[in-house]
């Protein structure tokens, strides 16, 4: 049975990155940036004042007091019209545009206005107080930001600064979501004897929007072939197809041989991991497909256990990998953060764990509390958590402060 990493570093190796593409300014948070990005202009783009007050001669303020007269009074987005003279002030605004003559700003709050004269008094200014100048922050041609980098809301307002209404990155995958079993029905309905509510799907679309993805929600196929067939090709159009329940070893466990049936190549299937231990990752190969939409040439396919936390931990280790490896995210994997342990635990020889925790910032370092649960299928306790913690699969007394790897979601 492959540990995880193996099995992480095989799904590494199969996903294929998207190409790049002219993404929409608007639609480019938190996607890749493809290429590095010079600037076509120097930012500012002119001498500008920092602060509202009055544009000055620094050797009319010298002294720290004067009395000045006021020639024009200049906004932000007006350009100036007089040169400041001799024994003359700007009234000028945060952000405008300083007038030729004056080379510093004195702050309104250490002036008082009379009519045309403005009295001013401050402790004498240097050259350039309370000024920016052009090409302050940026310089024609030089690199503002580098490819690789992931689009904050800082990287969006610096393209947006620089005129970048699309920007080169890597789309979003479409991530068809399906949860299989005769015993599901819809969030909505109250369930029968035997039965649950889907509550698989709703998660599982949560956590692949969280990590970049788009979820197309196709609903349930019951445990029958021929509809399950029917749904798995319509997964089956979108980048990634996550199937919930169904990839056991059960007499109605038909996800794994109906996928092979439609041609979905097998890369791996159980993974040495508690809990999630029956996932399965395979791909389907459409290259002669050249009009298809997604403009790729591999839908990749998980089978998840249909336990929920199951489904859960395997989408947060897998699934957001295989989303990222698609969008160019370096690493594919989501890193682990060493946090204390927060109190004792003991654990017997088991399956290495992936135990639902909550993780806290104090005193600088991460702290983690594993969370009471009580199996794949606690996803209320679950709930709770804000991420999970490894145990290693080794019979272990954990003792407070210990060093745990752990994940946030």
């Amino acid at each position: 049975m492959l540990t995880v990493a193996v099995a992480l570093e095989k799904l590494v190796e199969t996903v294929l990155p998207f190409g790049l593409s002219d993404i929409a300014l608007e639609d480019s948070l938190g996607l890749v940036l493809g290429n590095d990005i010079d600037s076509p202009e120097d930012i500012p783009p002119f001498d500008k004042s920092l602060m509202d007050g009055y544009a000055v001669r620094s050797t009319d303020v010298s002294s720290g007091f004067a009395s000045l007269r006021v020639t024009e009074i200049i906004t932000a987005g007006c350009v100036p019209t007089k040169k400041v003279e001799a024994g003359e002030a700007a009234q000028i605004m945060t952000g405008a545009p300083m007038p030729e003559g004056a080379d510093v700003v004195v702050k309104i709050e250490e002036t008082s206005r009379d009519r045309d004269h403005v009295s001013i008094r401050t402790p004498p200014p240097r050259l350039g107080t309370n000024i920016i100048l052009r090409g302050t922050s940026v310089r024609v041609g030089d690199c503002v930001l580098r490819a690789g980098l992931v689009l904050s809301g800082a990287c969006i307002g610096a393209l947006a600064e620089l005129g970048r209404a699309v920007v080169p990155a890597r789309r979003r995958p479409n991530v068809a979501v399906l949860a299989t079993g005769d015993e599901l029905v819809p969030v909505d309905e109250k369930p029968g004897p035997a039965q649950i509510r889907n509550s698989n799907a709703s998660m599982l679309a949560a956590q692949i929007e969280t990590a970049g993805g788009i979820p197309v929600r196709l609903g349930i196929a019951r445990d029958d072939r021929d509809q399950l067939r029917q749904k798995i090709q319509q997964g089956l159009q979108c980048d990634i197809l996550v199937l919930s329940g169904g990839v056991s070893a059960g007499t109605l466990d038909l996800v794994p041989s109906t996928l092979a049936e439609m041609g979905v190549t097998e890369i791996f299937h159980k993974v040495d991991m508690k809990p999630g231990k029956p996932i399965w990752f395979g791909k389907r190969d459409r290259s002669n497909q050249s009009s298809h939409p997604c403009q790729h040439s591999q839908c990749y396919v998980f089978g998840l256990p249909g336990n929920p936390v199951s489904s859960l931990v395997c989408c947060e280790l897998f699934v957001r990998t295989a989303i990222r490896r698609l969008m160019g995210v370096k690493p594919a994997s989501v890193q682990p953060n060493l946090a204390k342990l927060e109190h004792d635990y003991s654990t017997r020889k088991d399956r290495p764990t992936y135990h639902p925790a909550r993780l806290t910032w104090g005193a600088g370092s991460l702290a983690v509390t594993l969370v009471p649960w009580h199996g794949s299928s606690d996803l209320c306790g679950t709930a709770t958590a804000n991420g999970m913690a490894y145990l290693s699969g080794e019979a272990r007394q954990y003792r407070v402060g210990d060093e745990l790897e752990t994940f946030g979601w």
